[in-house]
């Protein structure tokens, strides 16, 4: 059975995460500053806590990733056809610029796309419901999450 102050702990470092609206990183500096101090107190706070960094941590990467493939298809997909020869009043124009060329590679730009935007929906969702099992003094595991810190 866990005392009252932990349970709040673990919530409060759950819902810390939900500072990367506000606060660039706020969702990796808060978490980390809540566990590390009071890690030491509570087996219940030290496994919320490495799930919540983890689960941070994971998604992070995912987001890298999913950047790293959208971002250069996106890029070369709608300026691969422009030309920038042309200036008028500091403005550029684009010449010949067809946004009915799709091709797969741009498919598969805007399938990471949508997955990175699932991602965070899902993401905000799932901080709250850890918060919720927290507060009930529940143990919460992220899913697709990878163990940085054991």
């Amino acid at each position: 059975m866990e005392t009252t102050a932990h349970k709040t702990t673990s919530t409060l470092l759950q819902l810390s995460a939900l500072t990367q609206y506000f606060i660039p990183f706020g969702n990796f500096i808060f978490p980390v500053i809540i566990w590390s101090s009071k890690k030491h107190e509570s087996e219940f706070i030290d496994f919320n806590g490495k799930q919540a960094i983890n689960f941070q941590l994971s998604l992070f990467m995912y987001t890298i990733l999913l950047a790293i493939i959208a971002v250069p298809i996106f890029l070369y997909t709608f300026f691969k056809d422009l030309d920038f020869t042309q200036v008028n009043d500091c403005e550029w124009v684009f010449n010949e610029f067809n946004d009915g060329k799709v091709t797969s590679l741009a498919i598969i730009g805007f399938i990471a796309a949508f997955v990175l935007g699932v991602m965070k929906v899902a993401e905000f969702f799932l901080i709250i419901y850890a918060a919720v099992k927290n507060s009930n003094g529940i143990k919460s595991n992220y899913p697709l999450t990878i163990n940085f810190i054991k």
